[in-house]
């Protein structure tokens, strides 16, 4: 700037005399007004110096500031040219609503980067008319919450295998782990059953029929509770292929006759029925080796069944028709020294029989049998 000055300086006086100037820093000043000249000067040609000097300061102080603005960055607004920088807040959720655009004026944005990874991409929304398709489509098979559909019985599903009706067993009954709860549901049937079922519950029902293929292909069922139904027939095959079948409860129905038992079984309870004399096998429970409890109560045998298993601790025979009782009942008469300790629980009362009459039949017991000794 300053070298602009001296110049501006030099234009200005090349019409009088031309000054000689001196150097002072990296600008110059003219030798008139150096310390050493003035006194060269008259005082005349001081005042009109003086006057020249501050005009000259003034134009080149009013440069200095014109320069400055010019150079300065503008402060006109910028324009972006997008609608959205004058949206008010209330409008910019309007923006983004894709739910009210109509179908026939979707448009797709093709990206550049594709996603990651084996993936679906996202199809667009149906058309009318094929949503309707799908959707009359779905009404005519409905599916389970697992996905699988009414119309395929040989899919069991979460929910187990369907019934008769169509409608899956754990949905109707309750299922939880590996027991099945259908009691008190007024089931004519038995239900499929999933085939991991261990323990079966189907008390205070209408079932009249047990099937030979009701608990077929059931490996794992350990425990059939059938108490409280009308049943009063039973397939022969119905319980003899259940490996792991350990407890038998058919107690209040109308059964005449047991069909034959797997010898896998601890506890059989087939009380309050119509078993007469026929109605049990003759050596029925010879095999069964870990037979713990056989109750028979409230039925029309005329017998004990016989043989009983040794290691059987309570035999419940009350409220039938027993007559008489043979010595080697219980015991073994050729050897006198047998003991039978295992079976302490032996229930005769309700019987016409008179236990007096027969003292060699209990004497291998460890308590004397409960029933009539007039």
């Amino acid at each position: 700037m300053l070298g602009f000055a001296n110049r501006k300086l030099s234009v200005i006086n090349s019409t009088s005399h031309r000054p000689e100037f001196t150097s002072i820093g990296q600008g110059q000043i003219p030798l008139a007004l150096h310390p050493q000249s003035l006194c060269a000067i008259s005082p005349s040609q001081s005042q009109r110096k003086v006057g020249k000097m501050k005009t000259l300061a003034r134009l080149v102080l009013g440069l200095v500031i014109f320069d400055a603005a010019v150079t300065a960055p503008t402060l006109e607004s910028i324009n972006y040219d997008s609608e959205t920088y004058d949206a008010t807040l209330e409008d910019l959720d309007n923006f983004y609503n894709y739910e009210n655009i109509p179908v026939d004026r979707v448009e797709f944005e093709i990206a550049t980067v594709m996603p990651s990874g084996n993936r679906e991409l996202l199809t667009p929304p149906p058309w009318p008319e094929e949503a309707q398709e799908e959707e009359e489509e779905e009404e005519s098979t409905p599916r389970l919450i697992d996905g699988s559909s009414l119309q395929e019985p040989e899919f069991t599903g979460v929910l187990g295998p369907h019934t008769n009706e169509d409608f899956p067993t754990c949905l109707l009954c309750t299922c939880i782990s590996t027991t099945v709860y259908c009691d008190d549901h007024e089931l004519d049937a038995i239900p499929p059953l999933p085939k991991n079922t261990a323990y079966f519950y189907s008390r205070f029902n209408r079932i009249k029929k047990i099937n030979k293929n009701d608990f077929a292909s059931l490996s794992d069922l350990r425990r059939i509770d059938l108490t409280s139904n009308l049943i009063s027939e039973i397939d022969e095959d119905a319980f003899r292929k259940l490996p792991q079948l350990r407890e038998l409860v058919l107690r209040d129905n109308k059964i005449r006759q047991l069909p034959e038992l797997p010898t896998t079984l601890t506890f059989i309870d087939i009380s309050n029925n119509r078993l007469g004399r026929k109605g049990i096998k003759q050596e029925a429970f010879k095999d069964m080796y870990d037979l713990h409890h056989l109750y028979l109560t409230d039925n029309n045998l005329d017998h004990i069944p016989l043989p009983l298993p040794e290691n059987l601790r309570a035999l419940h025979l009350q409220n039938n028709n027993i007559l008489e009782m043979h010595e080697d009942t219980f015991c073994n008469v050729k050897n006198v020294t047998y003991i039978r300790k295992a079976l302490e629980d032996i229930r005769l009362d309700g019987n016409p029989i008179n236990l007096s009459k027969t003292p060699q039949a209990y004497m291998c017991l460890p308590r004397l049998p409960i029933g009539s000794l007039v």
